[in-house]
């Protein structure tokens, strides 16, 4: 713009030549466009700086290999299947919890009972009072069935366990009860009083029919019941009941060498003997062992637990043990009160100074003598309203014993 100005300012002089005046006539027309001829955006013409004053191009997409795409696929099947595989973990964790509630629910006793069933051999069909057993097991609603056993005049129970969906697998119970009238029972007293007297040999005892069938099988729990059934003609006293007392008497022997031949069966048979009135008796009895066995699976659950006195929940005056540990210094206190006469009071008084058994263990092995530690909590102020007392040399002593006794069968009391 500078030379623009310059140009249009010139004055020519009267003594310059023409062809000067030419000359720069030219100069000027040819300056003026070229000043003032815009240019036109082409092609060619640089593009913007960008607003952060870089002017590196942005490089051009570079196309995958078949290396990578080949990865790439490989990885994602990788994602689908670790999906895959999370959400069969799943489907099988549910899976678990729903048998595992339906075992429980199965377990329950209400619920067992369905599952059992009396089996009832023929032989104490043909006595007069059976059908006060099969009217009560009918009048219950429990299953029986009459079948013939390996060991006469007996009673068993059978339990059904479902395999499959279609398919049950029926299994024994441990306990058998076996009705005796006192003629046979007598036969096996007195081949028991022989041996014990040695009169005779271990193999007459086996000899009898009873024994010969428990010798098979000696992980059953037999108990035998000596009912008041009429009296046979070797009793020579017909149409007699009598009482127990009356049994030993005509047995011909006293009251300590019956107690001598239950004390063998007991021990060395594994029989227990129980002498009934009747079968009214009888079938109490049958219906309390039923009973029992319903309630036996439900309680071995129960009692799988390590900790009892650690319930999951707040319903049995159990703690709840949160991740972070939470809850842990009253499940300490709990476990102190399982001992007879220690409240929650002194349990508190306990864990405050000794928050965890480790401590406490410490400081027992802190001490010397074996009297400071049986005193070691002996002066902590218990707090009862109002009130305070020393927890006292006792309960001390106790709760040594309880921490460091190495024998199981040690009586703290």
């Amino acid at each position: 713009m500078s030379v623009l100005r310059r140009a249009q300012t010139w004055e020519i002089s009267e003594s310059e030549d023409e062809t000067d005046v030419d000359v720069a006539r030219i100069q000027r027309k040819r300056q003026i466009p070229q000043a003032t001829k815009p240019k036109r955006a082409g092609p060619s013409s640089v593009s913007p700086r960008p607003p952060n004053g870089s002017c590196t191009p942005s490089p051009a997409t570079k196309r995958r290999t078949k290396d990578e795409v080949a990865a790439d696929r490989h990885k994602a099947r990788d994602r689908r299947e670790a999906g895959q595989r999370q959400r069969a973990a799943r489907a099988r964790e549910k899976e678990a919890r729903r048998e595992a509630a339906e075992n429980v629910k199965r377990l329950r006793p209400e619920n067992c009972l369905k599952s059992l069933s009396v089996c009832v051999h023929p032989a104490l069909l043909q006595r007069d009072g059976s059908d006060i057993l099969l009217d009560t097991l009918t009048t219950c609603g429990w299953k029986f069935c009459i079948e013939d056993r390996q060991l006469p005049h007996s009673i068993t129970w059978t339990r059904a366990i479902p395999q499959r969906e279609d398919e049950k697998h029926s299994v024994e119970e441990d306990q058998v009860v076996v009705v005796l009238c006192p003629s046979i029972f007598m036969d096996l007293v007195i081949s028991v009083k022989k041996v014990l007297d040695g009169e005779g040999e271990e193999t007459e005892v086996g000899s009898s029919p009873l024994l010969e069938c428990l010798n098979c099988n000696d992980k059953k729990i037999v108990t035998v019941l000596v009912t008041h059934f009429q009296l046979d003609n070797r009793t020579k006293a017909c149409g007699v009941y009598f009482s127990e007392e009356t049994l030993k008497s005509n047995m011909g022997m006293e009251n300590l060498d019956i107690e001598e031949v239950l004390v063998y069966l007991q021990l060395y048979k594994n029989i227990s003997v129980v002498f009934l009135r009747g079968w009214q008796d009888v079938t109490n009895h049958v219906c309390a062992v039923t009973r029992a066995l319903a309630k036996r699976p439900f309680k071995l659950l129960t009692e799988q637990a390590e900790l009892p006195f650690c319930v999951d929940g707040s319903w049995a005056s159990g703690v709840r043990v949160e991740k972070n540990g939470s809850g842990l210094i009253q499940v300490w206190s709990k476990q102190i009160q399982q001992l007879n006469r220690v409240s929650p009071a002194v349990a508190s008084c306990v864990t405050a100074a000794y928050p965890s058994p480790q401590l406490l263990l410490q400081a027992y092995q802190s001490l010397g003598s074996e009297e400071e530690r049986k005193r070691l909590l002996a002066n902590l102020l218990v707090k009862t309203g109002a009130k305070e007392r020393r927890i006292g040399p006792e309960t001390s002593a106790r709760l040594y014993r309880c921490f460091t006794a190495r024998n199981p069968e040690l009586v703290l009391d």
